[in-house]
């Protein structure tokens, strides 16, 4: 629930940007150990015939489907987003100069095979973003019916935006790093998280019939 109480504080913005450790109403942790889809014998046919891919496999397939899943809020489509990610990684790999240069290229790919996949479903809509349910994940405390509001909130949000929200507070990624990784000046980054956080703010507290009067911050 930090995310929510920073949307109703009056220093949210600032707070937020500054804080490492802040996170979505879904967060389920960056070191969350989820699997990406890929079926078994797949992934040990590949470990064997190439074992940098496997160490990379092993390193980032939670970074990966964290980002497709909490995006795309189903776990279905993460799931081909990761098999897809994986399966460019490995043609891929040996232009890849380094451990972090992996990374990078991983968060940046994954990234725009979630836009990709959320644009290609736009005419094929089916189960509302907000109604799908959430892998098994420890409780969290406070108001349930505030974390759902937040959630369709933020799934409501541009393809653009959306993603800078889930990599600032989902993966704990700073705004240089974002800007990295989407290709996007700092500034715009910080642009779309202060107006994103301004509008899950004013919404909550208009849903909620709260007095408190959002004041602007700057994203540090």
């Amino acid at each position: 629930m930090r995310l929510a109480a920073e949307c109703l504080s009056t220093e949210s913005v600032g707070a937020i940007s500054a804080s490492p450790t802040a996170s979505l109403p879904y967060h389920v942790g960056r070191t969350e150990r989820h699997q990406s889809g890929m079926a078994a014998a797949e992934q040990a046919a590949v470990i064997d015939a190439r074992p940098a891919f496997a160490e990379a496999l092993r390193a980032n397939q939670s970074m990966v489907f964290s980002i497709a899943y909490h995006f795309l809020r189903d776990r279905g489509s993460a799931e081909e987003v990761a098999q897809d990610v994986f399966l460019q990684l490995y043609r891929n790999l040996d232009s890849l100069e380094s451990a972090s240069h992996v990374t990078h290229w991983l968060r940046r790919t994954t990234s725009n095979r979630c836009i990709d996949c959320v644009r290609k479903r736009k005419s094929h809509p089916s189960v509302a973003l907000e109604d799908v349910r959430e892998p098994s994940v420890a409780a969290h405390s406070g108001d349930p019916l505030l974390d759902r509001r937040l959630q369709a909130l933020i799934a409501s949000l541009p393809e653009k935006p959306r993603l800078v929200m889930i990599l600032r507070f989902q993966e704990e990624m700073m705004p240089e790093e974002i800007s990295r990784t989407l290709d996007m000046p700092v500034r715009t980054v910080k642009s779309h998280l202060q107006r994103s956080l301004a509008m899950l703010r004013e919404k909550i507290e208009r849903s909620m019939g709260a007095g408190v009067r959002p004041a602007p911050g700057d994203v540090r």
